[in-house]
């Protein structure tokens, strides 16, 4: 009986999380897929993210479709303080370089040069980032520099920098750069580069670890967001002011990755019903245009609902006609678009008449 009592105690501690244990003045863990929380503590707090700023920062810089472009280094970008690449005054490299001294190294002097490029001024610059944020819904959240050194005014949430990262998440070019261990950027002037290491260790210690950024201020204490793929399933976790920052993501990540298993409610093009679309009772196939996966514990309970237009024709194949909505415990947590299997084309005018014909006849 002791036994059973003992091995009932240690399930229940590897299935659950102690938010007393959490370091973390505010932390969330979320499905990078759908945005889901499934874990928040404090995570819509008003909170200064340090270093994290600059996952917005890469994310514009990767989405510029300005990468190759050559970027001159300002005197004003070279002094910046704190974390830097040493950037030299006149110094020209890529913005991608930029971008991976940026995200590896966490360069300020990368940032400030990066916003003058894209921006003109870091004000311009930060005005792009918190707008860029206000459009994912990280709606708590306002950019004054593109660095993260402290700024009256400068802060955001647990939960809008999830949202922020995993957008960012979804641009292959970013993944790929936060993903990298190590990299190395021309040293302009010297026949040596500059030896980049990613800063975030979790590459290292955590199995799936994907990214994303480390940061610290004194003000802000340690700030990190992590993403972590495991069979099929994607995490984002962030940590706002948490002294033991790694071990909370480790202990976050493996709460979810435990607790939470992907239930396929739909495959893309995967036919979900069939239309009339007209008065002649022609038909077309209604297909979930992307794959529709969620997380869920066995306590959710997951109901699936489809809004379908009026069709017309004509409509070309992959015409959005529809939405799919998944909701969790009453609460919609994914919607994803349906759209035509196949084209409906317009019918011929003596077809429309000949099947009149035939209708009034049958």
């Amino acid at each position: 009986m002791c036994k059973v009592f003992f091995l009932f105690i240690l399930i229940i501690n590897l299935c659950s999380i102690n938010a007393a244990a959490i370091s973390a003045r505010s932390a969330v863990l979320i499905d990078s897929k759908v945005g889901r929380v499934l874990y928040e503590h404090n995570a819509y707090e008003k909170l200064p993210m340090a270093s994290t700023t600059k996952i917005m920062t890469g994310l514009l810089a990767c989405e510029s479709g300005k990468l190759a472009k050559k970027v001159r280094t300002s005197a004003f970008a070279s002094g910046t303080e704190g974390s830097s690449l040493w950037l030299k005054p006149g110094e020209i490299q890529t913005l991608e370089d930029l971008t991976y001294g940026l995200m590896l190294k966490s360069g300020n002097d990368a940032a400030v040069s990066i916003a003058e490029y894209l921006g003109g001024n870091i004000d311009s610059f930060s005005l792009m980032m918190t707008k860029r944020a206000k459009d994912i819904g990280a709606v708590n959240t306002e950019f004054k520099n593109p660095h993260g050194l402290d700024a009256e005014g400068h802060y955001t949430t647990a939960y809008d920098l999830a949202i922020i990262a995993a957008e960012a998440m979804k641009n292959e070019t970013f993944r790929k750069i936060v993903a990298t261990k190590n990299y190395s950027v021309p040293m302009e002037g010297e026949d040596w580069d500059r030896a980049l290491k990613n800063h975030n260790k979790l590459l290292w210690r955590y199995d799936g670890c994907n990214g994303i950024k480390t940061g610290y201020t004194k003000k802000c204490g340690r700030c990190l967001v992590s993403s972590a793929q495991r069979d099929g399933k994607e995490l984002i976790c962030v940590t706002l002011n948490a002294p033991d920052d790694w071990n909370d993501h480790e202990e976050l990540l493996n709460y979810g990755f435990n607790n939470f298993n992907l239930k396929v409610i739909a495959k893309k093009d995967e036919r979900i019903t069939e239309i009339v679309c007209d008065k002649y009772n022609r038909k077309v196939g209604i297909i979930c245009k992307d794959d529709v996966n969620v997380l869920v514990d066995d306590d959710d309970e997951i109901e699936v609902k489809t809004q379908i237009g009026k069709i017309k024709a004509p409509k070309k194949k992959g015409s959005p006609v529809g939405k799919m909505y998944v909701l969790c415990n009453g609460e919609k947590v994914l919607e994803t678009e349906l759209v035509t299997e196949s084209d409906i084309k317009k019918l011929p005018f003596l077809k429309k008449i000949y099947l009149d014909i035939k209708n009034i006849f049958s």
